[in-house]
């Protein structure tokens, strides 16, 4: 899957779909996106000396990015066969964050599991 691919499937058509499976291009190319629109939005704040406007206009962009970031990183989680419920483990200091980023590196299962079938089409 590619960038594009990524976006289109994590922000038009699985928006706030909590079911299924993400590959980890999916996750990663999602992840990506917004790193580099927070950068560019916190550049465009900083740049207008924190304006009313400028605050809400991030506010309103991570209210936007929240609901697809949760939703991609709970269909990683399927895709490694976890429960999404595993992402309250980020809650725990340093060690829960660590073990959620080794999680969404590792490879999905193969072919079926619990959650539907294998993302990259796999047997």
């Amino acid at each position: 899957m590619d960038f594009f691919d990524a976006i289109r499937v994590a922000l038009f058509e699985k928006y706030a779909t909590f079911n299924g499976r993400a590959s980890r291009s999916e996750y990663w190319f999602f992840q990506l996106l917004s790193l580099v629109i927070a950068i560019v939005a916190t550049v465009l704040s900083e740049t207008k000396n924190d304006s009313p406007i400028a605050v809400w206009t991030m506010c309103i962009i991570g209210f936007a990015l929240l609901l697809p970031g949760l939703a991609v990183t709970v269909r990683r989680l399927h895709d490694t066969d976890r429960s999404g419920w595993f992402y309250l483990i980020a809650c725990v200091p340093l060690v829960g964050s660590i073990l959620l980023l080794f999680w969404s590196c590792e490879r999905g299962t193969p072919g079926v599991n619990r959650y539907g079938s294998d993302p990259l089409g796999n047997s």
